[in-house]
């Protein structure tokens, strides 16, 4: 599953604490440091470093050989770890479309693509970081369907992403799951929607949450999402 060894390697790199990511994903696992370190050819304690943070923040190549030992482990142990991911993977996301971008794409860029306008939080779309992917989320589905331990699916690799919502009426229901969800998009886009919820704009401003909508067609949406993603 190449989409959850990029999950985990952004998880990690964007990570305040990467030690502290390594660790959970080794623990997730069920792979001791003694394991691990025997299959990386390195010592338990050295392993105990990185989580520590105690050395220097993992490079690419480390991160890279530390979860294909992961996946590796695994496989030889029956694959079950990886088996749950791929069954809770497939059935959540039949409610959304993610798009992963190779480079960082501004928001100003991205709703120029789009033909987003603003309708809240522009000061902060221009001064924020951009987004490294955007998620589609049909919010009828999600909303009533979607599991709740599921939703951070949606954010793939990262959350330095927007989340762009399609079948909404006034954008309340979809900015009201954000609010209670611990982890926040760096942007929203609602589609085709005529007039915005104040509630949703309330919501939009006191997470700090760029809000944008778009009138573009769905299939033209897909294509220009497609066309960041090469």
């Amino acid at each position: 599953m190449e989409q959850l060894k990029v999950k985990i390697a952004g998880e990690i790199a964007l990570s305040d604490n990467p030690g502290a990511a390594m660790k959970k994903w080794r623990e997730v696992f069920g792979v001791s440091q003694t394991e691990l370190a025997q299959h990386l050819d390195i010592t338990p304690s050295t392993v105990s470093d990185y989580e520590g943070n105690r050395r220097k923040s993992p490079g690419i190549q480390v991160v890279k050989r530390f979860i294909d030992a992961l996946f590796t482990i695994d496989s030889l142990n029956g694959g079950k770890i990886v088996s749950q991911f791929k069954e809770v993977s497939e059935g959540a996301e039949s409610y959304f479309q993610v798009f992963n971008f190779p480079r960082e794409v501004s928001g100003k860029e991205l709703a120029k693509v789009l033909d987003a306008k603003i309708v809240t939080g522009e000061a902060k779309l221009q001064q924020s970081k951009g987004v490294f992917g955007c998620t589609m989320l049909d919010s009828l589905k999600v909303i009533l369907e979607l599991p709740y331990e599921n939703f951070v699916k949606v954010y793939s690799n990262t959350s330095q992403r927007a989340l762009l919502f399609t079948r909404v009426e006034t954008g309340r229901s979809p900015m009201v799951a954000v609010r209670v969800t611990p982890i926040k998009p760096a942007l929203i886009i609602l589609h085709d929607v005529d007039e915005v919820d104040k509630l949703a704009v309330k919501i939009a401003e006191a997470e700090k949450i760029p809000l944008l909508t778009t009138k573009m067609p769905l299939e033209e949406v897909k294509k220009k999402l497609g066309e960041l993603s090469t």
